[in-house]
């Protein structure tokens, strides 16, 4: 299940995270959160649901179906956070994806300023893993994230802070090569990927959390979901077909034929 907000040109948000999911054979569930109204250039508006309708979907998921595991995108305020933790605590959910979303590409904010320090204290101890890039990484550590020991170091803080596992994303980082960090409390491991030299990365960070997430409800331990998500979002990058006037969605069916084309 993905638990997020709703991206009006399919590339981010609950429509990627869907997307991603049916890529890994997953059938995919949604609590949405917000509801946005985006393309490629960026966000024009975004309007928060209820939390108690928010909390409703999960339960309404939780109790026919069932969830063998979920992720987190957008969550927009800190009242969201605390309703989202708050479930998942009492639903006793368990293999958690926690994308810190702040900010979206174009700049436009997606979770306000006094929620950050919510989703640090209440929803990160719930999380299997938490998938922040460069930024994200910086809020939620305390300090600039701007090379691989950065990175590392923040991976160290948000263990401390209960996640986990960690991966900080090196994607805005300079060089040849894209490289994540990931840290289990113990070991660190790189992730790496030819960078892709292409404006098509809207959407990225949900789609690779939504991977991972899938990779668990697999029965993947959380190393080897990780390796396989970095492993799909690098294709779906390389064989975006270029949407829109500005950053371009990727390709979420990289690699899937469909007898139906």
């Amino acid at each position: 299940m993905t638990i997020a907000g709703s991206d009006s040109s399919g590339g981010a948000g609950i429509q990627a995270d869907l997307k991603t999911f049916a890529a890994f054979g997953i059938y995919g569930m949604s609590a949405i959160t917000a509801v946005t109204a985006q393309n490629t250039l960026g966000v024009a508006a975004a309007q928060e649901l209820p939390t108690a309708l928010i909390a409703k979907q999960i339960e309404a998921v939780v109790e026919d179906i069932g969830v063998d595991a979920l992720k987190t995108g957008m969550l927009a305020s800190k009242e969201i956070v605390s309703i989202v933790a708050a479930t998942v605590r009492r639903l006793g959910l368990t293999n958690l994806v926690v994308d810190p979303v702040m900010v979206a590409k174009g700049g436009h904010p997606l979770l306000e300023a006094d929620a950050q320090e919510t989703l640090a204290r209440e929803l990160l101890p719930l999380a299997t893993v938490v998938t922040p890039n460069l930024y994200e990484a910086s809020i939620l550590a305390g300090f600039p994230v701007r090379s691989l020991d950065d990175m590392k170091r923040a991976a160290r803080a948000l263990v401390d802070l209960g996640a986990r596992w960690v991966v900080v994303k090196g994607g805005h980082l300079e060089g040849a090569e894209a490289v994540d960090v990931v840290y289990d409390g113990r070991v660190f491991t790189l992730l790496r990927a030819p960078r892709v030299q292409t404006r098509n990365t809207h959407g990225t960070g949900c789609t690779f959390s939504a991977a991972i997430a899938a990779g668990l409800a697999r029965g993947r331990a959380p190393l080897p979901a990780c390796e396989r998500a970095k492993e799909y979002v690098t294709a779906a990058i390389a064989s975006a077909v270029g949407l829109g006037k500005g950053q371009g969605p990727t390709n979420h069916l990289a690699g899937v034929s469909s007898r139906w084309a």
